[in-house]
C-alpha cells in the first residue's frame, strides 16, 4: 500500500470521528481546569482514548497526566509523540486555545491509527502524550525529570493562534518575585519615622522600564505589583511585584536576570529597604524548531491549501514544549481558528469554543498525521533528523 493512500485513510479517520472530536474539544472547553488541577479534562481524553482502542495509562507521573500508545514496540521502528495540552487560565477559560490542542493531538493519534491497522507492513508507535500545567506550571518539565522522552525519537504538537506558521519564535522564560520590606509609620503623623516599601516597588518599576531603551529586540520584561500596601496613612512596610523574563536563548536569558537584578537591588539601597529576589526554580527553554520535520510539515501544509505567515521573527510567548524540544526533535507549529483575536483574551476564548473553529483544528490535526507518515515512510529521514537535533542542542 502506498503513501498516499495511507495518507488518505488517515484524513478520512479525522473526517469519520469529526462529530466526537468537537464534543470532546466543547467538554474541554465549557469546563475550564487550571494548571494541574484539569481532573474534567483528564477524564473525557483517556476514556475517550480507551475507547479508540490506545493502551491508556491514566495519571501518569501527575495526577492529570496521561499516556496513550498504539502501535510496534519495535525499538528500531520511530516512537512519536504527538503532545496533548488542556489547563485553563485564570478567570478567561480557554483563551488560549488548549481545549483545541487537546483536540488536534487526539485527532492526529486517531489518524496515524487508522494508517497503521491499513498498513500490510509495520510503521512504528504513535504516543498521545498528555501534559498538565503549561500555564506556568511546567508539566512537561516533571515529564522529562521523570525521563518519559527517553523512549521517544520525536515530538509534536501545535498551537490555535491567529495566523498559520510553521516555526514560530518562543522564547525562553522565567518568572521573578520582588518583595521589599521596609517599616510602617503613620503617614502624617511620624512619616520620618516610616520606610516606605511602596516607593521601593514604584522606582524598581521604572528601573526596568528605564533600562527597555538597552533591551536587545527579542527581550521581555513584564511585570505587576501585586502588593502595594494596605492603606494611605500607612506607609507600606511590605511590597511585592511579579515578573516574567523573555530572552531567544537560555544564554541571553541569564544576561537579563543579571541587569534586571540591578534595578531591584538598587530601587532597595535608595529608599532604604531590604529586598529578596526569588527567580523561578521551573523556566522554560526556547522552541527549536527542527528544520527537517518543518519542512515536511510546510509541504504537508501546502497540499492542504495552508498558507504560513513569514512571522517567524515576531516571538509568541513561551511553551515548555521549548523544554522538549532541548531533549528530543520535535516542532510546534501555530494554526489560526478562522478569527484575528490575540491569544489570551476574552474574545480569543470565545473563538476557540466556537463551530468555526472546528474546520482549522481537523485540517492542522491531518498535517501533522501526514508528517509523521513521511517520517513513518522514510526510515532514512530519522536518522538525519536526529543529527540535526544533536547540531541544534550543542
Amino acid at each position: 500500500m502506498d503513501l498516499n493512500t495511507l495518507k488518505t485513510i488517515a484524513s478520512d479517520a479525522v473526517d469519520k470521528h469529526k462529530d466526537e472530536l468537537n464534543e470532546l474539544s466543547q467538554a474541554i472547553w465549557s469546563v475550564p481546569e487550571l494548571n494541574f488541577n484539569e481532573h474534567s479534562a483528564h477524564r473525557v481524553l483517556t476514556k475517550f482514548l480507551e475507547k479508540a482502542g490506545f493502551k491508556v495509562e491514566r495519571n501518569f507521573i501527575l495526577e492529570t497526566g496521561f499516556r496513550a500508545t498504539y502501535g510496534d514496540n519495535d525499538s528500531s521502528k520511530p516512537n512519536i509523540c504527538v503532545i496533548c495540552e488542556y489547563d485553563a487560565l485564570p478567570e478567561i477559560g480557554h483563551a488560549c486555545g488548549h481545549n483545541l490542542i487537546a483536540e488536534v493531538g487526539v485527532a492526529t493519534g486517531l489518524a496515524i491509527k487508522a494508517a497503521m491497522d491499513a498498513s500490510p507492513v509495520p510503521l512504528g508507535k504513535v504516543t498521545v502524550l498528555g501534559t498538565p500545567a503549561e500555564e506556568g506550571g511546567g508539566g512537561k518539565i516533571d515529564l522529562i525529570n521523570a525521563y518519559v522522552f527517553d523512549d521517544i525519537d520525536i515530538a509534536m504538537m501545535s498551537h490555535p493562534a491567529p495566523f498559520d506558521q510553521s516555526r514560530p519564535t518562543l522564547l525562553s522564560y522565567v518568572s521573578c518575585k520582588v518583595v521589599y520590606n521596609g517599616r510602617a509609620s503613620h503617614a502624617a503623623g511620624f512619616p520620618w519615622e516610616g520606610v516606605n516599601a511602596l516607593d521601593a516597588a514604584v522606582l524598581c518599576y521604572q528601573n526596568v522600564s528605564c533600562l527597555r531603551q538597552h533591551f536587545k529586540p527579542l527581550w521581555r520584561v513584564h511585570g505587576v505589583i501585586t502588593k502595594g500596601g494596605s492603606k494611605p496613612n500607612i506607609i507600606p512596610d511590605l511590597t511585592e511585584l511579579e515578573y516574567y523574563c523573555r530572552a531567544p536563548t537560555d544564554t541571553e536569558l541569564d544576561v537579563l536576570k543579571n541587569k534586571i537584578s540591578k534595578c531591584f537591588e538598587s530601587a532597595a539601597v535608595a529608599t532604604g529597604c531590604t529586598v529578596d529576589v526569588r527567580f523561578g526554580e521551573r523556566g522554560y527553554s526556547s522552541l527549536i524548531s527542527n528544520n527537517i520535520i518543518s519542512e515536511i510539515f510546510e509541504q504537508n501544509a501546502a497540499e492542504m491549501g495552508i498558507v504560513l505567515s513569514t512571522k517567524s521573527e515576531e516571538p509568541t510567548g513561551s511553551t515548555d514544549m521549548g523544554n522538549v524540544t532541548h531533549v528530543v526533535p520535535g516542532i510546534q507549529p501555530l494554526f489560526c481558528i478562522g478569527g484575528i483575536a490575540a491569544t489570551h483574551t476574552k474574545d480569543f476564548q470565545v473563538e476557540a469554543g466556537s463551530s468555526v473553529a472546528q474546520m482549522f483544528t481537523l485540517r492542522q490535526a491531518r498535517v501533522l498525521a501526514m508528517t509523521v507518515l513521511d517520517i513513518f515512510a522514510k526510515p532514512e529521514l530519522l536518522t538525519k533528523i536526529k543529527e540535526e537535533f544533536i547540531n541544534d542542542t550543542m
